[in-house]
C-alpha cells in the first residue's frame, strides 16, 4: 500500500512537473511573440489616440474602454478561432485575407491625409456632428475597424513564431498575447489621453518644481496629440504598405518587396554603425509611400462612385 502511495505521489509530482514546464513554454512563446509584434502595438497605440481628438473629455475613457472591449472581441472571438481554423485546414488563406485587410488600412491612411490637406472625408460622417451619441458611436466602431486589421496583423506575427506548437499551445499564446497587448495598447492610450489632466492637477500642487511640470503637461499635450495624430496616420500607411509588401512576397512576386529590399540594404550600407536603422527607414518610408499610392488609388475611386451616385439620384 505504501508503495502503490508513493507510486501516485511520483506520477502526480511528474505531472506538476509536466504542467509547470508546459506553462513555461507557453509563456516563453508568448512572451517572444509578443516582442516580435511589437512594432505593430506601437503603430496600434500611435492610431488609437486620433479618435478621441476633439470629443469631451469626460468621454475620453469610456471611449477607450469601448474600443478596448471592442479590440479583445476582435483578438479572442474572432480572430483567434479564425485564425486556428485556417492554420489548420487553409493555410494559403491567410496571407490573402491580411492583405484585404492591409489594403483598408492604406485607404484609411491616405482618406486621412488627404483629410488634412481640405480634399475628400465621408460623406455620411457629417450628419453625426451635431449628435454626440451618434457621433461616439461611430468613432468607437470606426476604432475598432481600424483595430481589426492591426490586431490581425498582431496575432498573426505571433501564430508564425509558435506555428510548429500543438494547436493547444497556439490557441493558448494568442490568449495571452491578445489580452496582454489590448492591455498594454489601451492602458498606454488611456495614459495619453488623460495626461493633460493629470497635468492640470500637478499645477494645482503646493510644491513649485511640480506645478512646472504640470504647466508643460498641460501646454505640451496637444502638441503632443496633434504629432500623434500624424504619427498614427503614417503608421497606417505604413503597416498597411508593410503587410501588402510582404503579402506579395509570400505570393511568389519579386516586386516590390525585391527592390526595396535592395535599396534599403544598398542605402545601409552607405551610413555604416547605423546602417541597420538607415535600412529599416528607408523599408519603412518604401512601404508607406506604396500603402499612400494603394489607399489614394481607392479613395478616388470611392469618390468618383460616390460622385456618380449623387448625380444619378438627382
Amino acid at each position: 500500500m505504501p508503495s502503490g502511495l508513493i507510486a501516485l505521489l511520483d506520477d502526480v509530482a511528474g505531472i506538476a512537473r509536466l504542467a509547470a514546464a508546459s506553462i513555461d513554454d507557453v509563456g516563453a512563446a508568448a512572451g517572444k511573440a509578443s516582442a516580435k509584434a511589437a512594432g505593430v502595438v506601437v503603430d496600434d497605440a500611435a492610431v488609437t489616440p486620433r479618435y478621441v481628438t476633439g470629443l469631451s473629455p469626460s468621454r475620453e475613457l469610456p471611449i477607450i474602454g469601448k474600443i478596448a472591449v471592442g479590440s479583445l472581441r476582435n483578438k479572442l472571438l474572432l480572430i483567434l478561432p479564425v485564425a486556428l481554423v485556417l492554420t489548420a485546414f487553409a493555410p494559403w488563406a491567410i496571407t490573402p485575407l491580411l492583405m484585404c485587410g492591409g489594403t483598408y488600412l492604406c485607404f484609411e491612411g491616405a482618406e486621412k491625409l488627404l483629410e488634412a490637406f481640405g480634399h475628400g472625408g465621408h460623406e455620411e460622417a457629417a450628419p453625426s456632428e451635431t449628435d454626440p451619441k451618434l457621433l461616439e458611436k461611430a468613432t468607437v466602431s470606426g476604432a475598432i475597424r481600424t483595430d481589426l486589421i492591426l490586431s490581425a496583423e498582431i496575432m498573426a506575427i505571433a501564430l508564425a513564431d509558435v506555428a510548429a506548437q500543438p494547436v493547444l499551445t497556439q490557441a493558448v499564446v494568442l490568449l495571452v498575447v491578445g489580452v496582454a497587448m489590448t492591455v498594454a495598447v489601451y492602458g498606454v492610450v488611456g495614459l495619453i489621453v488623460k495626461m493633460d489632466d493629470i497635468g492640470l492637477h500637478l499645477a494645482q500642487r503646493p510644491n513649485s518644481g511640480v506645478r512646472t511640470v504640470g504647466r508643460g503637461l498641460v501646454k505640451g499635450m496637444p502638441v503632443v496629440m496633434n504629432a500623434l495624430g500624424a504619427i498614427g496616420t503614417a503608421a497606417m500607411l505604413w503597416v498597411g504598405g508593410g503587410i501588402l509588401v510582404h503579402g506579395t512576397h509570400r505570393l511568389g512576386l519579386a516586386w516590390p518587396a525585391q527592390p526595396l529590399e535592395h535599396l534599403a540594404h544598398g542605402v545601409g550600407q552607405v551610413f555604416g554603425p547605423v546602417g541597420g536603422l538607415v535600412a529599416w527607414l528607408v523599408t519603412a518610408l518604401g512601404s508607406a509611400l506604396i500603402g499612400l499610392v494603394v489607399g489614394g488609388i481607392i479613395v478616388l475611386i470611392v469618390q468618383q462612385i460616390g460622385r456618380m451616385r449623387g448625380a444619378s439620384a438627382h
